[in-house]
């Protein structure tokens, strides 16, 4: 019915509200601008009704039922049409939700991180959900909607491209200057520091437009798996290697476990003969690279020296020169009989500390 058909007629009495299939709208814009003067406009309690005319804001008003009057409401009286002989209104009404917006979700790549404990950069991703509430309706609209037709996915696009922005920028920050480990960071160690300090800072990004990011709510810092499983493996040797005494820190281990792994690329390509010739190629290849994990070693002046370890150890039986252990790489018969070299047990053929007196495997007197 139009504005002639409504004058005609008297001008009956109109509702005006949002319809419940719009209730999840974050913005929802009333389809007529022509009110009947005498309408009843319902504003429900998680929610704010503007008006606008001619794309200014004229009133705001707050949860309840109002007679939309000039003697009740006397900001209407700006808005009467006199074509109609004041029977009629118009204006652009906006209804905009107040209550916490929850799970919106985000996720995306944060990028290459250096994981500070071993040096090596790690793909770092994050996901989870977030929850928003709308603190100023009018900023909303004027600012980031628009007096058109508001699409609610728009607000929440938005808002899910500023706090992926604001979570990548910050926790790539956090672990940097608070030098946490990235399987700490991803077990969930650090989740309360990471939510509060993102929060503080999304306050610079979407307070403009009159909106609050309340919490952050099921998120997630991962890790690519294979960089994952390379840093469980690293952490652990290198643990290892410190309750030896030798290598100190993470990334000097670092480098001398790939050296290791190309002696242990000589001792599975290079035999090329037979069984005792492969074993002793196998025993030198691993040896060699012990030989040059060995140079990482620091000393206690902090100086990089040499370590006074050989290859490995002799086996009595055959002659062969292996990576030290309890049987012979080359011939299989124990090592019990071998003879020690520096650094390794004769009685096991376990790595020994350089200033070890006893063996930490069998217990047995440094020869």
């Amino acid at each position: 019915m139009g504005v002639i058909d409504w004058f005609k007629r008297g001008v009956g009495e109109m509702m005006v509200a949002r319809p419940d299939d719009a209730k999840s709208h974050v913005v929802w814009k009333h389809p007529d601008p022509t009110i009947p003067m005498k309408s009843q406009l319902t504003v429900e309690s998680d929610e704010v009704c503007v008006f606008f005319r001619d794309g200014k804001v004229v009133a705001t008003l707050q949860p309840g039922r109002h007679t939309l009057d000039t003697s009740n409401l006397p900001f209407l009286s700006n808005l009467v049409d006199s074509f109609t002989g004041g029977n009629v209104f118009i204006a652009e009404v906006f209804f905009v939700s107040t209550n916490e917006q929850v799970g919106v979700k985000f996720g995306g790549p944060i990028g290459h991180v250096e994981d500070p404990k071993s040096g090596v950069p790690v793909q770092t991703l994050v996901h989870g959900e977030f929850s928003f509430r709308v603190l100023d309706a009018q900023k909303l609209i004027t600012v980031l909607v628009g007096m058109g037709r508001a699409e609610s996915y728009q607000v929440r696009l938005w808002m899910k491209e500023q706090v992926l922005k604001v979570i990548r920028d910050r926790i790539a920050e956090l672990v940097v200057k608070n030098k946490w480990p990235l399987l700490d960071v991803t077990s969930g160690a650090y989740t309360e520091e990471v939510e509060g300090d993102v929060l503080k800072s999304m306050d610079q990004h979407v307070a403009s437009y009159g909106l609050d990011i309340v919490r952050l709510g099921n998120f997630v810092v991962a890790i690519d798996e294979t960089d994952a499983t390379n840093l469980k493996r690293l952490y652990t040797d290198s643990a290892y290697v410190r309750s030896m005494g030798g290598v100190g820190n993470y990334q000097q281990f670092a480098a001398g476990k790939a050296m290791m792994g190309a002696g242990e690329g000589m001792s599975k390509g290079g035999g090329g003969g037979d069984a005792s010739g492969a074993g002793l190629m196998g025993g030198a290849g691993l040896g060699v690279g012990l030989a040059m994990a060995q140079m990482l070693v620091k000393d206690n002046r902090g100086g990089t020296t040499l370590a006074p370890v050989s290859a490995g150890v002799t086996c009595k039986a055959c002659n062969a020169t292996v990576a030290p252990g309890k049987f012979c790489a080359a011939c299989g018969k124990s090592m019990e009989s071998a003879t020690p070299s520096a650094g390794f047990c004769g009685g096991c053929g376990g790595a020994m500390a350089p200033d070890a007196r006893f063996c930490a495997t069998c217990g047995k007197a440094r020869a």
